[in-house]
């Protein structure tokens, strides 16, 4: 029995042996399946995730395209609002340009209009000196003229009015050099004649001896000798009537010296000297008075000088030739 009992002890583990086997298979097959269902549902876990995290990545995606295309749309406004002010911009400058010419204009024809304002008023002042130096004999008011017409042409900055100013210049020294002008020196003449007329001697003494004959010297408290000829003197009467005459005739002779009538200046200084030669006896005072009103008639009465009125002519020549142009 002893002998027998390894043998069935080996039979018995042989029997035992597929059973551990299969046991060792289960185990295994079922330690493969449960570890198989671990993975698988590890798997299914990272499949959810996968799939969670591709929807996010999707909603993320989703929400970058509606961005991009929002900031396409942003970015399509702002092209359009670029060139919507790029076309303003422009426009702006092709305004500022307009105004920019028209401005230009404008200062051009204010500049145009002043100087032509000037000039007009220049040669106003011209005329005026003028019709004061030859209608009035107004040589002072003739020189403040024209000193305002040079005044006038002074602020104009044209370079073809340089001309003018030198030949108004010239002129203005003309008139300088006429002093106070013909006429007031003629006037200042026939005053003194006027004063002169009172000191003429009414008894002139011979020449000779000096001294009256004795008969007219005992005769002189009751009657007074006048010679007799076509200068004999006037009664008192006659004589106060021919002194009125002979200031009416200077008064005429003034008034036409005033308004340069040279035909009725000499017939008053004829007539003047008329009446002198009757109200005086000749002497060497009333020859020298009739002398002086001679050479009063051989005096011009307007100013003798190349140069005066030239301004106005030469004023007028450039504005006609302006004109024609």
């Amino acid at each position: 029995m002893d002998e027998v009992s390894p043998v069935a002890a080996r039979v018995r583990w042989r029997a035992l042996l597929p059973l551990l086997l299969v046991l060792l298979l289960g185990g295994a097959a079922w330690y493969g399946w449960h570890d198989w269902q671990a993975r698988r549902q590890q798997a299914q876990e990272r499949a959810i995730e996968d799939a969670r995290q591709i929807d996010a990545l999707g909603q993320r995606l989703d929400t970058l395209r509606a961005d991009l295309r929002a900031q396409g749309r942003l970015l399509q406004d702002a092209a359009a609002s670029n060139r919507v002010l790029r076309d303003e911009v422009l426009g702006l400058g092709q305004r500022n340009a307009l105004l920019e010419e028209s401005v230009a204009r404008l200062d051009a024809r204010a500049r145009q209009g002043h100087q032509a304002l000037r000039l007009d008023e220049a040669e106003l002042l011209l005329v005026l000196g003028a019709q004061r130096l030859h209608v009035a004999g107004d040589v002072d008011g003739a020189r403040r003229a024209y000193a305002l017409a040079s005044t006038m042409l002074e602020g104009l900055e044209d370079p073809g009015l340089l001309n003018l100013r030198q030949t108004l210049a010239a002129e203005r020294a003309a008139l300088d050099a006429l002093g106070p002008g013909p006429r007031v020196a003629l006037a200042r003449r026939l005053d003194a004649v006027a004063e002169a007329l009172p000191s003429l001697p009414l008894d002139v003494v011979p020449s000779g001896d000096g001294r009256r004959p004795l008969w007219q010297r005992l005769l002189a408290p009751l009657l007074e000798v006048r010679p007799a000829g076509s200068h004999a003197l006037m009664g008192e009467a006659e004589r106060r009537q021919g002194e009125d005459a002979l200031q009416v005739e200077l008064t005429l002779a003034r008034a036409a010296l005033e308004r340069g009538d040279v035909d009725g200046f000499h017939t008053a200084l004829n007539r003047s000297a008329m009446w002198i030669a009757r109200l005086w006896p000749d002497s060497p005072e009333s020859r020298k008075v009739r002398q002086e009103l001679d050479d009063m008639r051989e005096a011009p009465l307007q100013p003798q000088s190349p140069l005066v009125d030239s301004t106005l002519l030469q004023l007028r020549a450039l504005r006609e030739g302006k004109e024609a142009r």
